[in-house]
């Protein structure tokens, strides 16, 4: 009999008992209470890198860098969190989006190049779920037609890539900028929202200086219309304790995403599920396990009354949503976007989580599918 961590319980007064987290926060926090610094390391190879309040104000503030206005073109990807479209919208430019790949759901660099056009002011791959985009690709078609990339890795910080030269890159260090978010949910999170980005132009970083703060180069000075989006100083405090154990986490989840592929591997699901695409040359880190499952809600709902939680990222592409419908896309425009909102399942990966209670997951996966067979 598997050992198991005490349950806690769901949101719902009549749902059934966790039998561990989706995220142990907790247990993470306490390797590292007893320490404090002072602000936030440098994470990535850039040059430059500026705290700010949040995720998406990072990708807000390095799309104002760009100087990205009315009647404007972004272009992203469909699949994703709402803030890398969103950012666009606000600042009344247009998202325009392309396919993701099914393997890798990132912006699908092989539909790139046919979305560009005159208007086009910056190109958004997302490094999601923990992936590298395909950015070489990216990157070339991107100096072909002389437009920055901004490279959206709030769910990827750690993570690596390597060119046709063999050479590794961290995200964050290959477009012109790159956004990252310090939420508690993220691979390096704080105790509430933080962000930060990155550069190796000395220019883009003494203008995203300014736009965090009021678009001020010395008190009362307002050289640009900016925005109040400082890094408050008790996350950067924790952020600096925390990254002292990124690797160490970072090794975790990939160790634990070994462990799932050989247990589903051993187990004979991997005809009933598709495990999550990591190509040589990209190095995951996984902030999310994703698996792809037909009768996916049933399976979640299988899983839930046997206690372990699950999240789905996530339920439906932007184009579908409300906010979304003034671009115009129809049902079908991007039908792998869609296909991997219908059937994407996040299963536990977090650093902490231990063999046997990956083992009971996969069992109960077993059960759901052998009902099934």
């Amino acid at each position: 009999m598997h050992s198991i961590t005490k349950p806690t319980k769901l949101a719902e007064h009549s749902a059934p008992l966790l039998l561990f987290p989706f995220l142990d926060l907790k247990a993470e926090y306490a390797l590292m209470k007893e320490e404090i610094r002072a602000a936030v390391d440098k994470v990535v190879g850039c040059r430059f890198a500026l705290g700010c309040a949040s995720g998406s104000d990072a990708l807000l503030l390095a799309l104002m860098a760009l100087g990205v206005g009315s009647g404007d073109e972004v272009i992203t990807s469909p699949f994703t969190f709402v803030a890398t479209a969103g950012s666009i919208s606000r600042l009344m430019a247009k998202p325009v989006f392309v396919d993701i790949d099914p393997e890798t759901y990132s912006l699908d660099a092989k539909q790139l190049e046919t979305a560009i056009t005159g208007r086009t002011k910056a190109i958004i791959p997302v490094h999601l779920f923990g992936l590298p985009a395909e950015m070489e690709t990216i990157t070339q078609i991107a100096r072909a037609h002389r437009v920055p990339v901004i490279e959206d890795a709030a769910q990827a910080i750690g993570a690596r890539c390597r060119d046709s030269r063999y050479q590794y890159k961290n995200v964050g260090d290959i477009g012109e900028l790159g956004c990252f978010s310090f939420f508690p949910s993220k691979n390096l999170g704080g105790a509430g929202d933080g962000g930060m980005i990155t550069t190796n132009n000395p220019d883009f970083a003494e203008r995203l200086a300014m736009l965090r703060d009021h678009g001020s180069r010395k008190k009362y000075q307002y050289d640009l219309l900016g925005m109040n989006s400082r890094l408050d100083s008790l996350q950067a405090a924790i952020l600096r304790v925390k990254i002292r154990y990124l690797d160490g986490f970072t090794n975790a989840r990939q160790r634990n995403a070994d462990r799932y592929r050989t247990l589903f591997e051993q187990a004979g699901l991997d005809k009933w599920i598709t495990l999550p695409g990591h190509p040589e040359g990209r190095q995951h880190v996984y902030n999310q396990f994703v698996i792809r499952a037909q009768e996916r809600d049933q399976l979640r709902d299988h899983l839930r009354a046997r206690g372990i939680p699950t999240e789905i990222y996530y339920p439906s592409p932007l184009h579908l949503q409300p906010a979304f419908a003034y671009l115009g896309y129809p049902q079908g425009a991007f039908p792998q976007a869609e296909d991997a909102s219908d059937h994407v399942l996040a299963l536990p990966v977090f650093p902490q989580m231990t063999e046997d209670q990956q083992k009971i997951v996969v069992d109960a996966i077993g059960d759901f599918f052998a009902s099934r067979a």
